[in-house]
């Protein structure tokens, strides 16, 4: 069950779709909500202020991390006065977190105590990031404890969620998030395996028969042949379904660094939110 949800606030356009998706499940679930923003330390002692002065024979600026630690905290507040706002007029109980630190870590580090993470495909900082996916949303989904969920830049109220199950230990995982998301949402859930043969095919998706079935739910299966990636994009491109549920990554990082990995290219190139389970 989700009682307590953490959202990640930065000020950008991919946090304010974040804060919508949080918004709308805290209501529906009844969960608290903190509202996290953290002050990046990067940014206050980054290397580069030091090396160019340092190169250029003088002694660095000595005031010049505590005056830009002082900004970034008063920016870090008025954005969380925000959120206290909009979840008083929702009446959604909330708490707020102001860190100093690295944030992907700071964030792995708060969601101890969540049951859910909610933050946006890309940051502030999206037009120095690299691909499709931010760098420090690709640090959290890999290295987060607890669920994720990664949404899109703009907000769609989930009615139609689509499990993507292949049997394995965290798709099983991400069949008990998704089956109790939709009990509390009281929402239909498909469930998706992309197969090489219909006889695994249906083993698999008997699997999720027998465990469904002890759930409230409407659930409806899909088989489809293909390769994982490509096909579960297909499915979800046409827009039926706006939440993704799908397990987290599934080989060591030196595998999916030659063989790629389809949680990450789903991650990168879905047009819904996706919910990440370990």
């Amino acid at each position: 069950m989700i009682r307590s949800i953490i959202v990640a606030l930065d000020g950008s356009q991919h946090a304010e779709a974040a804060l919508q998706y949080a918004l709308w499940l805290a209501e529906r679930t009844r969960a608290r909500l903190t509202g996290l923003h953290v002050i990046d330390i990067v940014s206050i002692e980054g290397s580069f202020f030091h090396d160019v002065s340092g190169s250029l024979g003088f002694e660095p600026y000595l005031d010049f991390s505590s005056k830009m630690r002082e900004a970034l905290q008063e920016r870090g507040k008025v954005l969380l006065e925000t959120f206290i706002g909009r979840c008083r007029e929702r009446g959604i109980p909330c708490d707020t977190a102001l860190p100093l630190g690295i944030i992907a870590n700071e964030i792995c580090d708060q969601a101890r105590t969540a049951d859910l993470i909610v933050l946006g495909h890309r940051g502030l900082n999206e037009q120095f990031s690299t691909g499709l996916l931010g760098g420090t949303t690709e640090s959290v989904t890999r290295k987060c404890p607890k669920p994720v969920l990664v949404s899109p830049v703009t907000f769609r109220p989930i009615t139609r969620p689509l499990l993507a199950y292949d049997g394995s230990q965290r798709a099983a995982s991400a069949m008990h998030e998704a089956a109790e998301l939709c009990t509390a949402l009281a929402l239909p859930l498909t469930v998706l395996n992309v197969c090489k043969d219909d006889a695994g095919s249906r083993k698999v998706l008997d699997e999720a028969r027998r465990y469904l079935a002890t759930h409230r739910i409407e659930a409806e299966y899909l088989t489809r042949a293909g390769h994982a990636n490509e096909t579960i994009l297909e499915v979800i491109g046409d827009g039926t379904y706006d939440l993704l549920v799908i397990g987290a990554y599934g080989h060591s990082r030196i595998i999916e660094m030659v063989l790629g990995s389809t949680t990450e290219y789903v991650l990168r190139n879905a047009p819904t939110p996706v919910f990440l389970c370990r």
